[in-house]
């Protein structure tokens, strides 16, 4: 069926067994972050098969789909007010900034007859989620210390999602210093030290990261084979565990450049087209409403993308070795922005290889 995003569970298998022996030798255990692919069980499954200790995600709706997988969730995105107690229900551990949010929790927690773990975020500069001034999160800890269903487990830090901060002995180091004020504060031991996400897996191939550092939020290290500070590719993985397939409905020779005055296309921009003369054109059944324009490379080097419009995907096949046909099908790899979109498109097959 197509278009379709063929899924090699086998290799994300491989990937995260590689990569977590990597972090164990480390001593730094595995947060799988199963966002990328919309919690889909079968796919996180293969996290599982392949070492991950816990499984997480950003939504409410991909965690519940995992509740059949006897191992510990994490919900990555700080709680909604208006969700804690499904939170609650389906996330054994929260990362937090807010302390009303965590009270709001304390009491779902109650009402649900449960503990509820969390992890405290701290901002080290990318400015996202996460406490920045240290008075309020000493404040903010002191009444923690009055709930009787909220259990302080970890603190924890993002970077390089928003702000782009690269994670480095610096910055990670103060999130040790966190970690150790949050301890004495609460008297508390802490079980987790969350040392950000996939941009922070260069330090450890390096071995720059902080020895107290224990955990990792990995979600695109894992999927493609890929750290995410500088997009190296992680020796011995599988960088094409998701590709796309799409076919071809039309085969033309048309010019390079259009003709006529050009103004802005169906998202607003202004597109700039180089004069190449006459080129072999294919136009695929796939469009930006699938891959959001994200990044996509054909398997066959020789085809060139061209553009995309809603529902079209445009190509130059003019210097490929293969006589392409109508009906065939292109393969292409993708980039964690483009895979996301595919798994979230409902007009994507999701086609499960083991």
């Amino acid at each position: 069926m197509n278009p379709r995003i063929d899924i090699h569970l086998s290799k994300l298998k491989h990937n995260t067994k590689i990569i977590t022996d990597l972090c164990k030798e480390k001593g730094i255990e595995v947060a799988a972050v199963t966002k990328g692919f919309s919690g889909i069980s079968e796919i996180a499954q293969a996290y599982v098969d392949g070492g991950a200790r816990y499984l997480a995600d950003s939504r409410i709706e991909n965690l519940k789909k995992l509740k059949d997988i006897s191992i510990e969730k994490i919900m990555l995105r700080l709680p909604m007010t208006s969700q804690v107690e499904e939170t609650v229900a389906y996330a054994d551990i929260s990362l937090n900034s807010e302390l009303e949010t965590i009270v709001a929790l304390n009491n779902a927690a109650e009402k649900l007859g449960k503990i509820h773990k969390i992890i405290i975020m701290v901002d080290l500069g990318d400015l996202r989620e996460g406490f920045f001034d240290e008075v309020e999160l000493e404040d903010a800890l002191l009444k923690m210390k009055k709930l009787q269903n909220i259990k302080v487990i970890g603190v924890g830090t993002n970077l390089t999602c928003y702000g782009g901060v690269i994670p480095d002995e610096t910055n990670l180091g103060k999130l040790v210093e966190y970690g150790e004020k949050i301890e004495k504060v609460l008297d508390t031991k802490l079980e987790i030290i969350s040392g950000g996400n996939s941009s922070s897996f260069h330090l450890l191939e390096q071995d720059r990261i902080p020895k107290k550092i224990n955990n990792l939020r990995l979600g695109e290290t894992l999927l493609l084979g890929r750290e995410a500070a500088y997009g190296e590719l992680i020796e011995n993985t599988h960088h094409d565990v998701f590709q796309l397939v799409a076919e071809i409905i039309e085969i033309k020779d048309k010019p390079s450049h259009p003709i006529g005055t050009i103004g802005r296309d169906a998202f607003w921009n202004i597109p700039v087209f180089e004069d190449k003369g006459i080129m072999k054109r294919a136009i695929l059944a796939v469009g930006r409403q699938d891959t959001a324009g994200a990044s996509i490379e054909p398997v066959d080097k020789n085809i060139d993308v061209l553009g995309a419009s809603s529902d079209h995907l445009i190509i130059d096949i003019t210097h490929c070795d293969r006589e392409y046909k109508v009906g065939d099908e292109i393969r292409f790899n993708v980039g964690y922005g483009a895979m996301l979109a595919l798994i979230t498109s409902e007009y994507i097959h999701k086609n499960m290889i083991d």
